[in-house]
């Protein structure tokens, strides 16, 4: 009996589950020849432009044969370490003598280094060691005069097409965010800053170019800027190469994000405050749920002379 019973249930079931299907398949019958069609040039072109965008990210990541630079192990890396900013002082100063000669900072004020790689006095003297054009003044002429903290930092050429010239045709980019602009943020300016040496066979190289196997497509305009005491800190630290190459990183780290160890700072403050709290609020919850959780109930039933 009960083997007939189940098998009534699962043949209405069956029943059942193929009206369903039967519903299904009269709906999809129903669509007309334009929404079959609408529907597969919809696919094909969701699929089409899935597979494309594959196509491109892995064209890109292994466009020019370039080389992804390696992780450096940055002291500011760690979750509340800030920025080395003794090294912040002698990148400003590796900018200053080299990187200034071609590259601008458009977005970096002479005040902004105060506090950060430079006292007050010391901002203010390098803002005026640099010629600023101002006016027009009462006569209507634009004049020179020496730089203020309120200035952001000269750029070396008057315009574009000036620097093109100047390079053989190459624009040499703002650093003010160029970490942020940049896959691979510093690690990749110091594998390019350190990364020049001869073309391997194959590659041919215009003149003015030089290899650099960091660079997208290895053939890069600027030529191999930083050398072994190529420069002298003032601090008396040995200027080679690579020490230069970090410093410069972290320098244009900082322009990049500014805000970096006040993120740090506020992420203490915060874990301080949620620390504090959830402990507070763990034992206000243990003191409210105490009496509930320790009391004790128990049932006397009355006796029926009661």
């Amino acid at each position: 009996m009960a083997l007939r019973i189940t098998s009534s249930l699962l043949k209405s079931a069956n029943g059942q589950t193929l009206q369903q299907l039967n519903k299904f398949s009269t709906s999809a019958k129903a669509w007309s020849r334009g929404q079959k069609t609408l529907a597969m040039l919809t696919g094909i072109t969701v699929g089409g432009a899935s597979a494309l965008l594959f196509a491109l990210e892995s064209s890109v990541r292994a466009s020019g044969g370039e080389v992804h630079p390696p992780e450096q192990p940055w002291s500011h890396n760690g979750i509340i370490q800030s920025l080395d900013h003794a090294s912040i002082r002698r990148g400003y100063e590796v900018y200053k003598q080299v990187c200034a000669a071609c590259h601008s900072m458009k977005y970096i004020a002479y005040r902004n280094l105060i506090g950060v790689s430079h006292t007050e006095a010391e901002a203010k003297a390098e803002a005026e060691e640099a010629m600023v054009k101002d006016g027009p003044n009462d006569l209507g002429e634009y004049f020179m005069r020496p730089g203020k903290l309120s200035d952001y930092f000269p750029s070396p050429y008057p315009n574009e097409e000036a620097a093109r010239a100047a390079n053989n045709g190459a624009y040499p980019p703002d650093l003010s965010w160029i970490v942020s602009a940049r896959k691979g943020g510093e690690d990749y300016i110091f594998a390019l800053l350190t990364g020049y040496h001869d073309p391997p066979a194959g590659i041919v190289l215009r003149e003015g170019q030089y290899y650099n196997p960091y660079f997208p497509g290895g053939a890069i305009g600027m030529a191999q800027a930083l050398y072994n005491e190529a420069l002298e800190y003032s601090d008396g630290t040995p200027a080679t190469a690579s020490q230069l190459a970090k410093d410069v990183s972290v320098f244009l780290k900082w322009a990049s994000e500014p805000e970096w160890d006040e993120r740090k700072r506020m992420f203490i403050k915060a874990m301080g405050m949620l620390s504090i709290l959830i402990g507070l609020t763990y034992y206000i919850k243990r003191h409210k749920w105490s009496s509930l959780k320790s009391r004790k109930i128990s049932y006397h039933p009355r006796s029926k002379s009661e």
